[in-house]
């Protein structure tokens, strides 16, 4: 099986907005449902698992039976920061997941995943055992000068780096493995860590699969403009 991971348990302070962003309604329909539309649609996803801030499971569930979510499966209740929400997701799989099922972890606020994104991350997991999409970076980057961090003299070449975001894909045995792993030895769940980046920190390789541009994540006003723009400009 491969099953859909989707983390829709942040508050979105930064949104300014009094509801959780992932609960924002863009012409009429909350940002999450776009987001579980693209997973419901794919023929490769079987199972949806949408981990949630507490409170709002039951909005789930009627959303999900209003525009047509069928594939969902499980509505888990998140944790305390990203990293927790996500263990509570694998945690609640384990009686439901064989060792070879592919997880593909997604951030909820991210509506535009595009079906060749999700085909690729999926395929090169049961190749690999894992994979993250990611894109090339196409900025510069400097190392501020840790004598006088107004200056740098230090460049790092962008052909050496990718961006990578979600949708991420994962062996089972190997995530469920590393939750445990990581929660009990406090390693890669701290600030920012996600999934990809406590790999890493566990001794892991990753391997990228394919991503696109327009998988933006809603994070402040400006992106929900963007979104808007988007579903205009196509109709939707």
């Amino acid at each position: 099986m491969n099953i859909a991971l989707i983390i829709a348990g942040g508050s979105g302070s930064r949104m300014g907005q009094s509801i959780p962003k992932q609960f924002i309604t863009i012409h009429d329909k909350p940002v999450l449902f776009y987001t579980l539309e693209g997973f419901q649609r794919h023929p490769m996803i079987d199972a949806i698992e949408v981990v949630c801030i507490d409170g709002w499971q039951d909005v789930v569930w009627a959303y999900s039976r209003q525009y047509g979510i069928t594939k969902l499966n499980w509505v888990v209740k998140g944790g305390n920061s990203g990293q927790e929400s996500i263990r509570n997701g694998v945690f609640n799989l384990e009686d439901k997941c064989s060792d070879d099922d592919i997880v593909i972890i997604h951030d909820g606020i991210r509506p535009l995943v595009e079906d060749f994104v999700l085909t690729d991350v999926i395929e090169i997991a049961r190749q690999k055992g894992n994979a993250v999409t990611s894109m090339p970076y196409n900025e510069q980057i400097f190392i501020v000068d840790e004598t006088e961090p107004a200056t740098t003299r230090k460049y790092i070449p962008r052909e050496t780096l990718r961006r990578v975001a979600t949708p991420q894909a994962y062996r089972f045995a190997k995530l469920d493995w590393a939750y445990h792993e990581a929660f009990e030895k406090g390693i890669g769940i701290f600030g920012s860590s996600y999934t990809n980046t406590m790999m890493v920190e566990l001794g892991e390789t990753l391997h990228f699969a394919k991503g696109s541009d327009k998988n933006i994540k809603l994070t402040t006003q400006d992106d929900l403009e963007l979104f808007k723009g988007f579903l205009e400009r196509n109709g939707k």
